[in-house]
């Protein structure tokens, strides 16, 4: 198999692992690049050092990965500059304007695709001259845009205004999914939850549970009408948050002790819509090799039926 997203990312197979904040560091991230897809490293965190030590440990395995960067939350260039010197070769930039930054990564050789949730973003990056994009539907988890627009839309409306190449990130859990978004135009997945509940995620086990436990209606949006919207796991905290029109002020001030001791209402779990197909803890090789058969599997049943409607 060979694409876009192959070639610029340098993974054997074109699933990339969502840059979850204090969850995507090298632990995970490794086991997905050695799995043949694309780990990638967060700083949305703010622990700068701690990342920077992270990547570091990416770049010593000599594994393919990648980092994002939340433009929104970059003080100055110090971290740019420091990502675009340390080796990286692969940089997801999200929540803000990648223009700025992108002459520094562009000069020392990076590939740049940032992450879009509307046409509107999507013009804006392409003018400002990245690779390609993360096209983010609202079936996602974590920080969103509060004009939801669903994967199945929004994949397709990008597509139709540029041919540069897209990865498809909301809702994909599988290679039906998977499968799905290539049929739209995509040419890689990412996908968060699926690894989020992985043997390798570093987080609590009661997490990773109530993801094995919720169906499709098992995430809530928060805060639609203010910032940060979230979308998180239904959970009695959660639930009253939404109903409140939170979030409060210090919902996220004990998110470590919900991803890492397991106390699941403290806080905002994120998770997308994708809870409702995750069945099982698994290890990161066997999700790759799952997704990636299911999707071989699937694009064999369409064409199947596509024949048989031409017959």
């Amino acid at each position: 198999m060979s694409n876009r997203v192959l070639a610029h990312t340098g993974a054997r197979h074109p699933i990339i692992q969502a840059p979850m904040g204090w969850i995507a560091r090298s632990r995970l991230a490794a086991a997905v690049s050695a799995a043949g897809g694309l780990g990638m490293v967060e700083t949305s965190s703010g622990e700068i050092d701690n990342c920077k030590a992270e990547i570091d440990a990416m770049v010593a395995t000599g594994l393919p990965f990648g980092v994002n960067l939340p433009l929104m939350f970059l003080r100055d260039e110090t971290l740019v500059r420091y990502v675009a010197e340390a080796g990286v070769r692969f940089v997801t930039t999200s929540a803000g304007s990648p223009a700025r930054h992108l002459p520094l990564l562009k000069e020392h050789g990076l590939t740049v695709y940032h992450v879009v949730p509307s046409v509107r973003a999507a013009r804006k990056a392409v003018d400002a001259g990245v690779d390609g994009l993360v096209v983010e539907g609202a079936e996602g988890g974590g920080f969103k845009n509060p004009d939801e627009v669903s994967l199945l839309v929004l994949l397709q409306a990008v597509r139709a205004i540029t041919d540069l190449p897209l990865v498809a990130a909301g809702g994909i859990a599988d290679g039906r999914g998977m499968a799905a978004a290539f049929a739209l135009g995509a040419e890689g997945v990412q996908m968060g939850t699926r690894f989020l509940s992985s043997a390798e995620s570093p987080v609590h086990g009661n997490f990773k549970q109530a993801i094995v436990d919720a169906d499709e209606t098992g995430t809530v949006v928060v805060n639609r009408s203010g910032s940060p919207t979230m979308r998180v796991l239904r959970t009695g905290y959660s639930a009253d948050l939404a109903a409140a029109g939170g979030p409060a002020a210090s919902s996220l001030a004990a998110v470590q002790r919900l991803y890492f001791e397991g106390e699941m209402e403290v806080s905002l779990a994120s998770a997308g819509q994708s809870v409702g197909l995750v069945e099982a803890v698994r290890p990161v090789a066997e999700i790759v090799e799952e997704t990636m058969r299911g999707f071989r599997k699937s694009l064999e049943e369409a064409y199947g039926r596509a024949v048989e409607l031409t017959d």
